[in-house]
Formats: structure tokens, sequence, C-alpha cells
């Protein structure tokens, strides 16, 4: 039987435009966290949601201060999924690669961890303390070592001691990557991977020709690993079929099995803007109340653009 520190540990990283975030997306984390809990061979200690730079162009795509704010309110009460606007923040859109490989990149500098992918399945070497007077972390009771499902409220706490604030969005942050970042605590040794996790939709992109860079798709499948939650009772065995890259890299895919006839499956952002415009009722079967209040109180949504 594995113990907690012989799982690996696992983040969800979800990418997308969240135009607007509905109680789908937010559906899909928990169940994909219930799943890789059941096959005890993981842990998720956390989920990051990343909304879509506003350079990406899609028709109807409101601005990132909106839906960073949207998806803000729709994890408040959650004590495992934040929202992170470095991709917004950028210069220009990021590839779902790129924000993967910055994610595994921040997480190796502050949690001192060496994440592990797919590819080398080892255990990973923690950070050793080498300035006890700069230590990110504080144990302050060394006969209470804390564990490394408590690392994200640290690592949280501490995200906001060393973090840069934009102008007008002072409830997200974001690091500083020049940061003096200090040491982590000495966590028990553990197997750290960040995974993408998407709905059926994405899963079928990588099998339209020239959408994706064929190196991404290594990096993503190959090097990540993705967990997919399937909408509307897709065949997501016969999509992986149609791609080489996935076929090749079936096993760094989980699927998880979702009820066909859970109302969250067929819940989309599409259908959540329709339901917007035209004054539908539903909208509250979609999307969470403080989003709507939200969206009601800035006016978005209300053409039919998108």
């Amino acid at each position: 039987m594995m113990t907690e520190t012989t799982k690996t540990h696992v983040i969800l990283l979800s990418c997308g435009s969240f135009n607007p975030i509905t109680k789908g997306h937010i559906h899909m984390f928990e169940k994909a966290r219930e799943h890789l809990h059941k096959t005890g061979r993981f842990i998720v200690i956390g989920g990051i949601i990343s909304p879509v730079h506003d350079s990406y162009g899609k028709p109807g795509l409101v601005p990132s201060r909106h839906r960073l704010t949207m998806c803000q309110l729709a994890v408040q009460s959650s004590d495992w999924i934040r929202v992170d606007p470095w991709e917004c923040y950028q210069d220009t859109w990021q590839t779902t690669c790129s924000v993967l490989e910055h994610h595994r990149d921040l997480m190796k500098r502050v949690t001192g961890c060496i994440l592990s992918n797919v590819n080398s399945p080892s255990t990973p070497v923690i950070g050793q303390p080498q300035n006890e007077t700069t230590t990110i972390y504080q144990n302050r009771n060394t006969a209470n070592k804390p564990t490394v499902v408590k690392l994200w409220g640290k690592m949280s706490e501490s995200l906001g001691k060393i973090c840069c604030v934009r102008p007008n969005m002072d409830r997200f942050t974001f690091v500083d990557e020049n940061a003096n970042l200090g040491t982590a605590m000495r966590y028990e040794e553990i197997e750290l991977r960040i995974l993408l996790l998407c709905g059926s939709d994405l899963l079928e992109s990588f099998c339209i020709p020239g959408l994706w860079k064929e190196s991404d798709m290594e990096v993503i499948v190959g090097d990540f690993g993705i967990v997919v939650v399937p909408r509307d009772g897709t065949d997501t065995e016969r999509i992986m079929n149609h791609s080489s890259v996935l076929r090749k890299h079936k096993d760094n895919i989980i699927v998880v099995k979702d009820d066909i006839n859970n109302p969250m499956s067929i819940v989309s952002s599409t259908k959540s803007r329709l339901a917007l415009q035209h004054g539908d009722g539903h909208v509250v079967d979609y999307l969470c109340q403080p989003v709507i209040d939200y969206i009601l109180q800035s006016q978005l949504y209300i053409n039919a653009s998108g």
C-alpha cells in the first residue's frame, strides 16, 4: 500500500479562455481530483486556472481583467484551486507548452523540488536549506514537520511576500522572476508533477493537422501528461487513436469517467453567453452567482458577438 509520501503529488493546471468561467470548469477540477485520489497513486495538492492572453484573438473574448476577476470569484470558496494571472500579464499570447514549463520552473524555485515528469519517475531531490536566515517556510515546530499536502497553503503565503502587484489588479499576484526566493524548507522526499487538465475538446484539437506543433504536443503529453474529463460522453479512445503522439503516450493520458447524465457535463461557456444574451434563467445552472452578479454589473456579454 502506498503511503502519503510515496504517492505522486499532483498540481492540476487548466488553460483556456474562461469566457466566462462556468460551474463546469470547477466540476472538471473536482472530478479529476476525485478520480486521481481513487486510483490510490496520486494526491492532488493544488489546482491552477490560467486564463489565456487577450491577444489570443478569439471573437467575443472579454478583456483579461474581467476574466481573471470572474475566475477569482468562482474559486473564492475553494481551498485548493487558485487563479494565476501570469499568462495574461505576458506581452503576447503564450503556448500551452510554455505555460506548463513556466509553472514547472516556478514550482522548482518556490518549493525547492526537482519536479519529475512522466519519463523520469525517480524520486526528485528536495531543496536543502543553504542559508538558514532566508528560509521561505518557517518550521516553528520541528516535532510536527509539515507534509507536502500543506505546501500549497504555505506556497501561497510565500508568494504573497515576494510578488509584484500590477495596477488595478490588487487581488492578483505574480512572482517577480528576479526575486530572491531564499530557500525552501526541507520537505519529505516526494514526487511532484504538474498535469494539464482539459476537456475532450482539447484532446480532439490535437488531431487537427497543423493546429499544434508536434514538438509542443510531445512535451505536453510526453513530459507532463494530461488528465481528460470528457464532455457529452465523447469517445476518447477513438480520439486518441487518431493521433500518433496521443497513441505513443497513451499511458500518460488519464481519462476521468464522468456520469454523462451529470448536468455539469453539458455546461459550456458558449451556452452561458447565449443564456446571458437571451435573458435565459438557466444561466444560474451554468454560472455561480458571484460571477453572474459581476457580469451584470460590468455589462459583459450583452451583444451577440462570439
